[in-house]
């Protein structure tokens, strides 16, 4: 019998802020893949003409602006960062009768095919693709540590050779390109608005790890992403990494908000050696005191249940 067509309805949700251009380079390359239902943009409270921009799509779809694939924007009162956005995105999914939710930041491009090939994938609750440099499509922009291990790689190379089936299981790099089934988040819940950024997309996954939902990587699925710069900087003889940023706002979110994920999901020895590697990395890696302070008022906040201190680094 010939293959009977996916009707289940699939939404992307796309998280954007102050970046008009990326914005709409991504629309126009999600207008021409099959299979998607619906683009649901969330805009947090741009200042760049974002909002207004999305507010007459509705006028220009109706005159000389045919899309393929609908696309509806919301604007929030105020920026609530990647986290907020993808809660509130996701939601609107779920409201809007989605079978599965497709997440991106504005910044993202998927391959052509991308959303074919995780379709192929019928059996996982929250699978996605690879994220490759654009400038270097044989990197990764976010490395990957790999099941059963300590190894951390960042060529595809390295990935493709890892992959069994096709595969990496049990590891997937939210929000960017990920799938999500309207039964996991039925079952788990949404993200953690109050995260902000940084941290948000990796407690979402060990949410669903805990869950026991069905998690991979499909390698030959791929979406195109900015280079992050020092992401992942070796540190401690190449023997392991750290996440730095030249970013206050994004150093603070990463130290308020892994210690948290860290003891709610594995536990204070974990938490330990985290605050080992910061100290080690900002004394002796790259000697900035002054992050080690910041980072440990982060920790102390996010410990007493307090996020609201990223606030002060808003730009």
């Amino acid at each position: 019998m010939p293959d009977q067509p996916d009707v289940r309805r699939i939404a992307a949700v796309v998280v954007t802020h102050n970046r008009l251009g990326l914005l709409q380079r991504l629309l126009e390359r999600l207008d021409q893949v099959p299979g998607l239902t619906e683009v649901l943009v969330v805009d947090n409270a741009s200042t760049d003409g974002t909002g207004e921009w999305l507010a007459g799509l509705a006028d220009r779809d109706a005159g000389d602006d045919h899309r393929t694939v609908p696309v509806l924007g919301r604007t929030l009162a105020i920026n609530s960062g990647g986290a907020g956005g993808f809660h509130d995105g996701l939601e609107w999914a779920m409201e809007r009768g989605a079978d599965l939710a497709w997440l991106m930041d504005d910044d993202g491009l998927p391959e052509a095919g991308c959303l074919t090939r995780l379709l192929a994938e019928p059996d996982l609750d929250f699978w996605g693709p690879l994220v490759v440099d654009e400038g270097d499509p044989d990197r990764l922009v976010f490395p990957i540590r790999l099941p059963g291990g300590t190894r951390v790689v960042h060529r595809l190379a390295d990935v493709e050779r890892a992959a069994v089936d096709g595969r990496i299981e049990g590891i997937v790099i939210p929000f960017n390109g990920v799938l999500v089934t309207r039964d996991l988040v039925e079952r788990i819940g949404l993200p953690r608005a109050e995260f902000f950024i940084w941290g948000d997309d990796h407690e979402y996954r060990l949410r669903a790890e805990a869950a026991g939902a069905r998690i991979a990587t499909v390698v030959a699925a791929r979406v195109e992403h900015p280079s992050v710069g020092d992401l992942g900087t070796p540190m401690m003889f190449g023997r392991t990494t750290y996440n730095h940023s030249p970013s206050e706002l994004k150093a603070y979110c990463m130290a308020r908000n892994n210690t948290v994920n860290l003891r709610d999901y594995r536990g204070w020895p974990h938490v330990l050696l985290f605050w080992l590697k910061t100290v080690w990395f900002y004394l002796l890696t790259r000697r900035e005191p002054g992050r080690i302070a910041l980072s440990a008022r982060a920790a102390y906040a996010g410990l007493r249940g307090d996020f609201t201190g990223h606030r002060r680094y808003l730009r």
